[in-house]
């Protein structure tokens, strides 16, 4: 049985997101790094996405915005600056694409502070929650400290069935 997927818009959605493109300019200026109009593009299509998008996903939305293809590794080195400047995380386990919701509530993004990704991922919709617990931080970095495990970076990822689906 072949799986359908649903398509978000080809852009960012009108207001809300071209405030968050914005403010991601802006964190970027800080930084002294561009967002290109490809980064911001491909950041713009994740934060409007319902769901984790995969690079391939990404290319077919890039290609039905701009009405023309673009090269996979075009793609692949806007997402590894998203990566980089916190703006986005990857769900390593759908190998998939989500904003950093940190950076989108708060208006710090993950590159900035020390931030322990979280997400519930569930396993009927597809949808991804990031949550943002520091008591899962904290009690990971204690386990770890006392084991003399030095952690430079975390990911956390719980599948299941999320309330909406259950």
């Amino acid at each position: 049985m072949a799986r359908t997927t649903q398509m978000a818009p080809a852009g960012p959605p009108e207001g809300m997101d071209d405030a968050l493109l914005d403010q991601a300019a802006a964190l970027c200026h800080e930084r002294a790094v561009r967002l290109t109009d490809m980064r911001r593009l491909v950041l713009g299509l994740v934060l409007a996405a319902d769901r984790p998008l995969g690079a391939y996903e990404l290319l077919e939305r890039i290609r039905v915005s701009r009405g023309r293809p673009v090269a996979p590794p075009t793609v692949y080195r806007a997402l590894d600056f998203l990566l980089e400047q916190g703006l986005i995380h990857k769900i390593e386990r759908l190998s998939a694409f989500v904003g950093c919701r940190h950076m989108l509530e708060s208006g710090h993004a993950c590159h900035s502070h020390v931030h322990a990704a979280q997400f519930l991922i569930c396993t009927r919709c597809g949808r991804v929650t990031e949550l943002d617990d520091a008591h899962i931080l904290h009690a990971l970095l204690e386990v770890t400290q006392a084991r003399g495990f030095s952690v430079r970076q975390t990911t956390i990822e719980a599948e299941g069935i999320c309330a909406t689906c259950a």
